[in-house]
């Protein structure tokens, strides 16, 4: 099979090359020039020879896969599941009214070196302890109830579980309530939904900013305004200026401690102005502390949720990146009025979270198992955080600037020019690593020299290695562009 003879691609139109892509394989398929059962090339082969972005050719795959055209087979390939127009011509074609998809995540998930997903390390999950709470709870006399519809406020013991714990630190106040959600991303989506949609509003949000966070809101429609985000954290004089100037801005989204992409965290003079600044602005504020108990170095300090007296600050945390994110586990700590209404669209959304994983957090949290799986993991990522900042001086070249937090599970990396981060990905991924560039975390997906590292998943010993492999290629990168340059700088005479 020669696929390459039947694929066109134009740079210059406005459909993303991926989509081409796909659409040059489908009518191959179509006619029957690629037969029923046929093996296509390996994303990465045929990336090679299109020079391509492998990711580019995976999210064709997917494209074709979604669409009932390939079969993806782990080990062995992407395989033609059906045979020529005779099938094809009755398939209704979805991508003809379904809208294009916001973004394609840069993340093949096929990298041995995965530096593109910010989560926790497997090795750190205490299964045994894990199987032994879950058979407890599954054999108890409460299952029944817990197999059972419950609340969209969610599973009422670990609700107040919550709240008193909550209370007991000072994250939150006395006319506070809480919600349980399916993750912070859940709780970001009912925010939005709740407080923007529909509006038009302006809505201030971190830049460079969580990539997820970016397309919910995004999605409610909001008129978002970036908030520059240097090696100190959000630039207060900034939102100062924007407290002067805008008359519609409702909202403030911000993470204090190891922000995701950057790792940075507030000191406590930002926090006590960005609170002042919110409420004299009349703000809302939504405050994400899914990272905050992974703090390796230096002092805890307070949330803004802790320094507000006026009761403007939404505080969201979640149980995803300290244990099981896969349990799809957070919550909204609220005024009773906002808790509420989020329980209103948690109900039309999916009536509630999870019960038996809720019932199970629950007892891990209350058997002491959580905070001992928090000390170890703590322990962990403090050699994880040595080891890539050790790696950024040993093996990246001179020129380049990285972040250098006290916790958390990301770093942000700053190329020298001519490095450009999608051309360092795609060398890197010939070599089984990956990142994500900073176009995914910026609002305008404008930042060709930006990268984010994140570590948490990875032993120091694979942190150093694909530190290396990176460090490696970006000096290469280096040096080919500088013996191309004195050919590239002498004009032509004529």
């Amino acid at each position: 099979m020669e696929i390459l003879s039947h694929i066109s691609l134009d740079s210059a139109l406005e459909l993303p090359i991926y989509k081409q892509l796909a659409g040059s394989i489908r009518a191959a398929i179509e006619v029957g020039a690629i037969g029923l059962g046929e093996r296509l090339p390996a994303t990465r082969e045929l990336a090679g020879q299109l020079g391509l972005n492998r990711t580019t050719v995976s999210a064709a795959y997917s494209v074709l896969e979604e669409a009932g055209l390939l079969e993806g087979q782990v080990g062995r390939g992407s395989f033609v599941a059906y045979n020529g127009a005779s099938t094809i011509a009755r398939s209704f074609d979805w991508e003809k009214v379904l809208p294009p998809p916001e973004s394609i995540n840069a993340a093949s998930g096929e990298a041995k070196i995965n530096f593109a997903n910010s989560r926790p390390s497997e090795d750190c999950f205490p299964m045994e302890e894990f199987r032994r709470l879950s058979r407890e709870v599954i054999q108890s006399r409460e299952a029944v109830d817990i197999l059972q519809l419950g609340s969209p406020y969610g599973y009422g013991p670990l609700r107040r579980y919550l709240l008193n714990e909550n209370l007991a630190m000072g994250l939150a106040r006395a006319e506070d309530d809480l919600i349980i959600t399916n993750g912070c991303q859940q709780a970001l989506d009912l925010l939005a939904r709740l407080l923007v949609g529909g509006s038009d509003a302006e809505v201030l949000l971190e830049e460079p900013v969580y990539h997820g966070l970016l397309r919910v809101f995004a999605s409610a429609r909001a008129r978002l305004i970036p908030v520059p985000v240097g090696d100190s954290g959000v630039n207060v004089s900034a939102l100062e200026a924007i407290a002067s100037q805008q008359q519609k801005t409702r909202l403030l989204v911000i993470t204090p401690d190891f922000q995701n992409p950057t790792g940075t965290s507030l000191n406590l003079e930002q926090r006590k102005s960005i609170v002042a600044i919110a409420q004299r602005a009349g703000w809302m504020v939504i405050e994400s502390t899914i990272y905050r108990d992974l703090r390796y170095r230096g002092q805890a300090l307070p949330t803004l949720k802790q320094l507000d007296e006026s009761g403007n600050v939404i505080s969201i945390g979640s149980y995803s990146k300290v244990a099981f994110p896969g349990l799809r586990v957070g919550w909204v700590i609220a005024s009773r009025p906002v808790v509420a209404r989020l329980a209103e669209a948690k109900q039309t959304s999916d009536l509630h979270s999870d019960q038996l994983s809720q019932a199970v957090l629950l007892r891990f949290a209350e058997s002491g198992e959580l905070a001992r799986h928090l000390e170890r993991t703590k322990h962990m990522g403090t050699e994880r955080l040595r080891a890539v900042l050790e790696s950024c001086e040993r093996f990246l070249p001179a020129g380049c600037r990285f972040t250098r937090p006290e916790g958390g599970m990301n770093l942000w990396v700053e190329l020298p020019p001519p490095l450009l981060a999608e051309e360092l990905l795609k060398a890197a991924e010939e070599q089984e690593v990956s990142f994500l560039p900073g176009g995914y975390f910026s609002h305008r997906r404008s930042d060709p020299r930006h990268l984010r590292i994140s570590f948490g998943g990875l032993s120091p010993e694979t942190i150093r290695l694909g530190m290396g492999i990176l460090g490696t290629i970006a000096r290469d990168q280096i040096a080919a562009h500088q013996e191309r340059a004195p050919l590239e700088s002498f004009a032509a005479l004529v």
